[in-house]
C-alpha cells in the first residue's frame, strides 16, 4: 500500500491511496500531510472518495516532519571515493524541513552556488515517536519509506568554515521527497534497490544492504537522548557516484532532469533550474 499528499482540482490538499494510475481520495491533509501510523495507514485502506489521474493533481512531498535528519557517509563505496574512513558509527547532520519539495517539483540551484550535487536515497519515516528506543524496538517505528534526493550545494557544504553541512544541504527545494510514502508491511526495508539517473544517464545504483549502519540502526541512534516524533525522516545516506567525486564531475545544470528510483516506492523526478 502506497500513499500520497496531493492537490486535487479544487486547490484541496487531500491525502489518498497512491497508484501508479493515480490516487483515491481519503480525506483532507493535516498539518503533518500523510504519518504513517498504523491510524494512517487503516485511512488510506479505507480510502473511498474521488479517483483522480495523476495528471489531474499535483503531487506533495508527503510527510510534513518536524525533524529532517541526514545521514553522511553510510554506504562503503560512497566514503571510499569521498576519501574518507567508513565511521564508526552513524554520521548525523539536520536539514531543514522548508527545503522539502514534492514529485515534479523544480530543483533551484541558488545563484552563489557552483557545485549543485545529487544524493539518490530511501528515506524512512517514523510512525510512531520514539526516544532512546533499542534497535531491536527501532525496526517497528519504522511506518514506510520513500525516494528521496539529499541535493548538496558543495560549495556552501565543503568550501566554507567547519564545513556547512545543514546550509549546503537546506537550500529551498533541496530535499524532493515522494511520489509517495510506501507500507512496509511485508517487505524487506533492508533490500530496497535505490538507482539516481540524470538526464537519462544511470549514476548511483544500490542497495540498502550495503548500508554501513541499517534502518533500525539508524533510528535508535538518532533517538538517543532525541525525541523522534511520528512523522520524522530520516534520509539513510547515499552510495557511490555523486557527482562530486567524479572525474571529470558531474554537477546539476539548468535543463537537467534528476530521477530517485526506490523499489517499491517509485520515481522520484524532478526537473532542474537555476534561481534569477
Amino acid at each position: 500500500m502506497r500513499a500520497a499528499r496531493f492537490v486535487d482540482p479544487s486547490g484541496a490538499e487531500r491525502i489518498g491511496r497512491y497508484s501508479d494510475e493515480g490516487v483515491v481520495d481519503a480525506g483532507p491533509a493535516g498539518v503533518g500531510g500523510f504519518v504513517p501510523s498504523d491510524e494512517g495507514w487503516a485511512e488510506i485502506d479505507a480510502a473511498s472518495g474521488p479517483s483522480y489521474e495523476l495528471g489531474d493533481v499535483r503531487l506533495l512531498h508527503p510527510v510534513v516532519p518536524a525533524k529532517l535528519i541526514g545521514i553522511g557517509l553510510n554506504y562503503r563505496d560512497h566514503a571510499a571515493e569521498s576519501e574518507l574512513d567508513v565511521p564508526s558509527v552513524p554520521v548525523v547532520f539536520a536539514m531543514w524541513p522548508s527545503a522539502l519539495v514534492g514529485e515534479g517539483a523544480a530543483i533551484v540551484i541558488p545563484r552563489d552556488e557552483t557545485r549543485p550535487d545529487y544524493e539518490g536515497e530511501v528515506a524512512i519515516v517514523l510512525g510512531r515517536t520514539v526516544k532512546n528506543v533499542s534497535v531491536e524496538d527501532a525496526a517497528g517505528a519504522i511506518g514506510g519509506y520513500s525516494a528521496f534526493n539529499d541535493v548538496s550545494g558543495r560549495r556552501a557544504q565543503l568550501e566554507t568554515p567547519l564545513r556547512q553541512f545543514t546550509l549546503g544541504k537546506s537550500f529551498d527545494t533541496f530535499a524532493p521527497m515522494g511520489p509517495c510514502i510506501a507500507s512496509v508491511d511485508g517487505v524487506d526495508i533492508g533490500a530496497l534497490d535505490v538507482r539516481t539517473t540524470v538526464s537519462g544517464e544511470v549514476l548511483q545504483e544500490a542497495s540498502t544492504r550495503d548500508l554501513i549502519f541499517g534502518l533500525a540502526e539508524l533510528v535508535a541512534y538518532c533517538s538517543t537522548g532525541v525525541t523522534l516524533e511520528a512523522g520524522t525522516v530520516i534520509a539513510t545516506g547515499t552510495p557511490a557516484g555523486v557527482g562530486d567525486s567524479r572525474d571529470p564531475r558531474r554537477y546539476l545544470e539548468e535543463g537537467d532532469v534528476v530521477e530517485v528510483h526506490v523499489k517499491g516506492a517509485g520515481t522520484l523526478t524532478n526537473p532542474v533550474e537555476r534561481e534569477r
